[in-house]
């Protein structure tokens, strides 16, 4: 009888530590799988709505703003991202105050909105994902929905945000942590962005780089018979380490078609100094800007999500995606071996 229960009992232990060997165990690594995730489809689902009349515009503080703020926390609690560790919820609050500092606009209190993936072996180690969330706002007949300014980098970010949650739930999180920024206030001076700088959850030394993403939704008068373009600029003003990624992971996973145009130090556009990677890469942070150029509707009504290209924009938020992978995931961080200037 007792050997009966003992040889039970070993049965029974077996059996469970079986159980937990499958259920702990990794799926194998597959890069283009998470790629595959962040499609035209659901990207075009969440900028019809963050687009659309309702969010008026998304205006700097703004009741609209706020509404489409609150639309993109329910896409994280909905894919399980939570915020960051440190902060109290998923925004980080400005005062109207700092907004209407350097120019009065009369703008009301805003917020950034962030999320987080923290990293499974260097979690100290910070990838920032950034992309501003306000636009112009409404007059009283017409609203400014900003489908590629900046709609089109608002949706990438969930989209990027919910491709690293899957590989963190298949075991393949990244080693370094993501954090994903919604900043507000770009129309009005980039002033989510420089607050951020100014007031880091993490420490700016521990953040390795900046990933920015603003108008990648459309095409450009240089580019009219073909949408396979992306314009980078900055990705080697800091590092070389952050070039030579860019260029190799598009090769490797995306085989888009880089344009360096607007990097160019001359540049008379000057779009290296317009957007909210400058105020991390002022700070000495590696950054790299991604970008489609200017069009016809940029800064006007007509700029609507019915003249997306989904295609295009699919692409573009997985070549983002997957240069932010192989940051996170290199042995060593990047490498501060230039100046910027």
């Amino acid at each position: 009888m007792k050997k009966i229960i003992y040889l039970s009992l070993f049965t029974l232990l077996f059996t469970s530590c079986s159980s937990q060997n499958v259920a702990t165990k990794k799926t194998p690594l597959d890069e283009q799988k998470y790629i595959n995730n962040i499609t035209a489809t659901v990207l075009k689902k969440h900028l019809t709505i963050v687009a659309s009349d309702e969010m008026e515009g998304r205006d700097t503080g703004s009741p609209g703003q706020k509404k489409a703020g609150n639309y993109l926390i329910e896409q994280y609690k909905k894919a399980g991202i939570p915020f960051p560790k440190g902060a109290t919820s998923y925004y980080q609050p400005i005062p109207a105050d700092y907004l209407n500092a350097k120019r009065n606009e009369n703008l009301g209190d805003s917020e950034n909105i962030w999320a987080f993936i923290e990293g499974s072996e260097k979690p100290d180690e910070i990838i920032v994902i950034s992309a501003h969330y306000d636009h112009l706002g409404k007059t009283k007949d017409e609203v400014y929905n900003g489908a590629d300014d900046d709609g089109s980098g608002t949706v990438a970010l969930v989209e990027i945000a919910k491709a690293f949650q899957k590989a963190k739930n298949e075991g393949h999180g990244p080693k370094r942590s993501i954090l994903i920024l919604h900043v507000t206030g770009e129309e009005h001076g980039l002033h989510g962005s420089r607050y951020y700088s100014e007031n880091p959850l993490f420490p700016l030394a521990n953040t390795v780089a900046d990933v920015n993403i603003d108008m990648i939704g459309r095409r450009d008068e240089a580019h009219t018979e073909n949408n396979n373009y992306i314009y980078l600029i900055g990705s080697d003003y800091l590092s070389t380490d952050l070039y030579n990624i860019c260029e190799a992971v598009n090769k490797k996973y995306i085989n888009i078609n880089i344009d360096y145009k607007y990097n160019d130090r001359n540049d008379r556009n000057r779009f290296y100094y317009r957007s909210d990677h400058y105020n991390f890469a002022k700070n000495g942070i590696p950054s790299v800007f991604l970008f489609n150029g200017v069009h016809a509707d940029y800064h006007k009504v007509s700029d609507e999500v019915d003249k997306i290209e989904f295609d295009a924009l699919a692409k573009r938020t997985q070549l983002a995606f997957t240069i932010a992978w192989e940051i996170a995931n290199r042995e060593n961080r990047l490498v501060v071996d230039k100046d910027g200037k």
